[in-house]
């Protein structure tokens, strides 16, 4: 078995940084896992609050552990922008290995507050924590907001693994050209040496600074969806088209996993 914690698996000395995958269906994750596995890298399986909302998070949590459990490289079973203690506590019952508290849209002290609450009853368990700070905005959605090096001190006293921070990444992003603040970002460090530092809205980064940021800075795991949703979509509209007559499911959504599969090895290794 080779399920391990996001503090296994994030090194901010290494020059390396792990991609936490977002999850939607046991295809994509099938094909993250292969993909790891081809790139001898560590993974990181994320179920967020759209998943969560469509398949039941006891389902997510088996599909994750099953995988994990047959797996020759480690793989963190994540649950991704957990809106309340509540939900991180049930996810850490049911068995995942790390979690994430997002109180960013909260004042400070209440944020900080929640973030404690979970971080005790994580560690209890063996269990990671990642929180957020600032706000990471949506493209044609909600703006963002940076994250400030003096709250960021506040919150690593808290005990979190790893802080999510906002430094121009932006989620569901389609092109690769979010402006990064290298300047912002190397402020956080010095406010927060040592601790694992992670950018959502990865897709949206040029692969090129993806590199530079994990070979220079704190930063140790991207978020990566919509590029990998993308490639599913693409292929999943190719096999439906390539023969019209077929209505078997598995035949049609297992031509899905080579192409994520490929995707991914590609993205995990760029890293």
């Amino acid at each position: 078995m080779t399920l391990a914690t996001l503090s296994q698996v994030l090194d901010p000395k290494s020059s390396r940084a792990v991609a936490g995958l977002v999850v939607l269906g046991w295809e994509e994750a099938r094909a993250f896992v292969e993909a790891a596995e081809a790139a001898q890298r560590p993974i990181i399986l994320q179920c967020g609050p759209g998943c969560r909302a469509y398949t039941p998070l006891p389902v997510m949590a088996a599909m994750f552990r099953t995988l994990a459990e047959a797996a020759s490289v480690p793989i963190v079973a994540h649950l991704d922008h957990g809106e309340s203690p509540e939900v991180c506590a049930r996810a850490i019952d049911l068995g995942f290995t790390s979690v994430m508290y997002d109180g960013s849209a909260l004042p400070l002290a209440e944020n900080i507050d929640q973030t404690e609450r979970v971080v005790a009853m994580a560690k209890r368990a063996g269990v990671s924590v990642e929180a957020e700070l600032g706000m990471v905005g949506y493209a044609a959605g909600k703006p963002s907001f940076p994250t400030d090096p003096h709250e960021a001190a506040a919150m690593a006293a808290t005990g979190i693994d790893a802080l999510a921070i906002s430094i121009g990444n932006v989620h569901l992003m389609q092109t690769h050209d979010a402006v990064i603040d290298w300047r912002a970002l190397r402020a956080i460090e010095a406010a927060v040496p040592g601790l694992p530092l992670v950018l959502h809205g990865g897709s949206g980064i040029a692969a090129a600074d993806r590199k530079r940021l994990a070979e220079t800075t704190q930063v140790c795991k991207f978020n990566i969806g919509t590029d990998l949703r993308q490639t599913f979509g693409a292929a999943l509209r190719n096999a439906v088209t390539r023969d019209p007559a077929r209505f078997d499911r598995i035949a049609i959504l297992s031509e899905t996993i080579a192409p994520v599969r490929v995707a991914a090895q590609r993205l995990i290794s760029g890293f």
